[in-house]
């Protein structure tokens, strides 16, 4: 069968089309992907702004329409932490559906920490041992740390690199001052809300997934000589001050990072860095699968029940 995941997520409106049937591996159809950055559109209230919601339609409906136009059987629409947040997601949610004749459903934070764990545990297998999942989005951080398929604990913070930029760090290149703010606001959120479970989590395999993580690995590959299937936490603190003593169009013209990415990269890289200082985690395997996998594997496995 041919399912189409719709991805509205704080960076983009993502719709992968894959051919998958029980028991196989998901096969990558065709795409469609429309950024758009919500937290760019919040007002004072927290709430989607008027221009960001007719976007929002404008995106949802040519993802609807490349859907059906590449016969896909069944379209699996969810949206994370942008929405999620928003003051107005709920209404939003209800106008997407009744316009656009889908079943778009909020994803709550460990839901997508679980799906994604899920994705992972069968892109590596059981051979893997245990796992320790880190991913961050645009909204949120996710981490997840488990043994079997469904992870043994979740955990899902405000710490996505779309909005800390936002919310914390100012000029171009960045001021030191807003850098070490949004450093500080990361350390103290880890601090407080990470669980005893995870802060012990004895994995012994540490992987990453997510755009940034695969980007920073990208970037610290070319300036160090590193395996790009890799992140060191090393190379990682060594280019956190020299990601931000550049400017948006420095970064944008460095290998993997995108003009739209340029901006956010070194938000994303403080908070890869001080949650594997914070797990003592030197280094992280990057995971080519993530939520959009894990989503398509879960649909799988209750079709086959």
């Amino acid at each position: 069968m041919r399912l189409g995941v719709l991805d509205v997520g704080s960076n983009t409106i993502h719709l992968q089309v894959m051919d998958a049937h029980p028991g196989a591996r998901p096969t990558p159809a065709t795409n469609y992907k429309v950024e758009l950055r919500l937290t760019e559109y919040l007002d004072s209230s927290g709430a989607i702004s008027a221009e960001g919601i007719l976007l929002l339609h404008k995106a949802i409906g040519e993802s609807v329409a490349h859907a059906r136009e590449n016969e896909t059987d069944e379209i699996l629409a969810f949206a994370t932490s942008a929405v999620r947040d928003a003051k107005n997601g709920t209404a939003i949610i209800a106008e997407i559906n009744e316009k656009h004749g889908i079943e778009l459903e909020i994803l709550e934070g460990d839901e997508e920490a679980t799906m994604t764990f899920l994705a992972v545990r069968r892109w590596l297998g059981w051979s893997a041992g245990k796992l320790l999942v880190l991913d961050i989005g645009g909204g949120s951080l996710e981490v997840a740390a488990g043994v079997d398929e469904n992870p043994e604990a979740t955990l899902s913070l405000p710490l996505g690199a779309a909005r800390l930029t936002r919310e914390f760090l100012s000029g171009d290149p960045y001021s030191s001052k807003s850098l070490k703010s949004l450093e500080k606001h990361v350390e103290e959120s880890l601090s407080k809300s990470l669980p005893k479970i995870l802060k012990s989590h004895d994995a012994n395999h540490f992987v990453a997934t997510s755009k940034t993580f695969r980007t920073l690995a990208r970037i610290t590959a070319n300036w160090y000589g590193d395996n790009p299937k890799f992140l060191e936490k090393d190379s990682l603190e060594k280019a956190i001050p020299r990601l931000a003593e550049m400017t948006d169009k420095g970064r944008a013209e460095l290998p993997g990072v995108s003009i739209s990415r340029a901006r956010q990269i070194v938000a994303g890289a403080v908070v890869a860095f001080s949650v594997m200082d914070y797990l003592d985690v030197s280094e992280v395997e990057i995971c080519p699968w993530a939520l959009r996998e894990g989503i398509v594997l879960r649909r799988l496995d209750w079709l086959s029940n």
